[in-house]
């Protein structure tokens, strides 16, 4: 469950997020809207990336400004560009990495990494540079690195914007229909220019000028937001 109540962000004397409240339980939720429009800076305050100015938010009754870690330990964030979250120099380390970080024990890292990667088809690629993957190879490794700490929430921001027309038509399976992680995240966030992948979802918000101008069902949604633009 997503409460936001009033929030606001304001950076260096610009407004970028005016009073959003709503409450989200659905678990598959779209966020549309222009560049600029405050969708991204939304998202980011689900995590504590962004701290809100005013107002609050919560996630699964975590208080995101004022219990910024535990924010952390519920919400998974994936970023547009994997580059900015592969830490390590294999993808065997790299999830490795987020299992200690999850309190695995010791014993049991390797073998869940491996396994992990088995699940998202990058098993061949284990012990190889992280560096030397394809774009859609290093946003499957990001994303299993994110969902193997078994995150309550999943946000994704504009996941498949650099990604090829097939590796972005399976980022968007694995996000809103796959089975691909353990265990699926109750609620996964999905940020994007892409209204097809947003036509899946259950519910989509849209932003304009740095409010939430629309909730709703998501086709009746993104049809108003094309005849805007046709």
């Amino acid at each position: 469950m997503i409460r936001a109540t009033g929030l606001g962000v304001e950076v260096d004397g610009v407004r970028i997020l005016s009073d959003v409240t709503v409450a989200l339980e659905q678990p598959r939720i779209a966020v549309i809207g222009a560049n600029g429009s405050g969708k991204s800076t939304f998202a980011r305050t689900l995590n504590g990336l962004v701290t809100p100015s005013e107002g609050t938010i919560e996630v699964e009754g975590t208080d995101v400004a004022r219990e910024a870690r535990r924010a952390r330990e519920v919400v998974g964030f994936l970023f547009t560009n994997p580059d900015a979250q592969i830490l390590m120099p294999t993808p065997v380390e790299d999830l490795a990495l987020s299992l200690r970080a999850a309190g695995v024990p010791r014993g049991e890292i390797d073998d869940r990494a491996r396994a992990a990667l088995e699940r998202f088809g990058l098993d061949g690629h284990a012990d190889q540079p992280a560096y030397s993957l394809s774009g859609g190879q290093k946003q499957l490794l990001a994303l299993a690195a994110v969902l193997v700490r078994a995150p309550r929430v999943l946000v994704a921001d504009e996941p498949t914007t650099l990604l090829d027309l097939g590796n972005a038509r399976r980022m968007a399976d694995l996000l809103i229909d796959g089975d691909a992680a353990a265990d699926r995240p109750a609620q996964t966030i999905v940020v994007t220019h892409d209204l097809d992948l947003a036509a899946r979802c259950d519910i989509a918000l849209r932003f304009a000028d740095g409010r939430l101008d629309e909730i709703g069902e998501p086709r009746d949604v993104i049809e108003r937001y094309r005849a805007e633009f046709a």
